[in-house]
């Protein structure tokens, strides 16, 4: 296979994959043989911001691949765009004689993200009505805000985002978070929105990914 071949195969696979998968798609294909990875072509390129020849990555930054980098194959991993756009990323390189190219693959899920925030939302309950009507309510819960709060040894108001994102750590490793309405009922004791509460679960995730890895 030539280099134009590649390149020719490459690119029909690229755009078919942004079609079959939409715009929340970005296809792309790399010349891998040059240090910076200048872009051949790309689709969707509004995901990254990204144009033919340019020599960004993903990440919104130009620095050289690690020679393994620029021959091995990455497979669903996980990246933020200076936008803050949530995406999963793979990279598959045809090799020849004369070529190195790669092709790109970038699905921009962060709408999902809301989306299923809104559905866990919609879904839930404040309580069970038995529980509500003769057993107090919120109070399991309540307990185990109260329990993590004395531990971190400070008032809801002294805490900081440090301390809050500890507290929601603590009730995550308690399974505080498999009750009903539970976000709803830690952002009103803590002071903050349902969103933060969420963006601290989603950064305990990320974190959690990251050290498993």
């Amino acid at each position: 296979m030539t280099r134009e071949e590649a390149f020719e195969f490459l690119d029909r696979a690229a755009q078919g994959i942004a079609e079959m998968f939409g715009s929340s798609c970005e296809t792309l294909v790399h010349d891998m043989g040059v240090p910076s990875h200048p872009i051949l072509s790309i689709y969707n390129g509004h995901v990254s911001g990204r144009t033919v020849g340019s020599t960004l990555d993903i990440l919104g930054t130009d620095r050289e691949l690690e020679p393994e980098a620029r021959t091995s194959d990455q497979v669903n991993l996980y990246a933020t765009t200076p936008s803050g756009a949530q995406i999963k990323s793979s990279t598959f390189h045809l090799i020849g004689e004369d070529y190195n190219l790669a092709l790109g693959i970038n699905f921009d899920y962060t709408s999902l993200v809301y989306a299923n925030r809104i559905l866990v939302d919609l879904m839930s309950a404040e309580a069970d009505l038995k529980t509500a009507l003769w057993q107090g309510g919120d109070s399991a819960l309540s307990d185990l805000f109260d329990e993590c709060l004395a531990a971190l040894g400070k008032p809801v108001d002294a805490l900081g985002k440090a301390d809050r994102l500890k507290l929601v750590a603590m009730l995550e490793q308690k399974n505080a978070f498999s009750y009903r309405k539970s976000v709803p009922f830690v952002s009103r004791r803590l002071g903050v929105s349902r969103y933060t509460v969420y963006k601290y679960l989603d950064e305990l995730t990320r974190k959690d990914g990251e050290e498993s890895q």
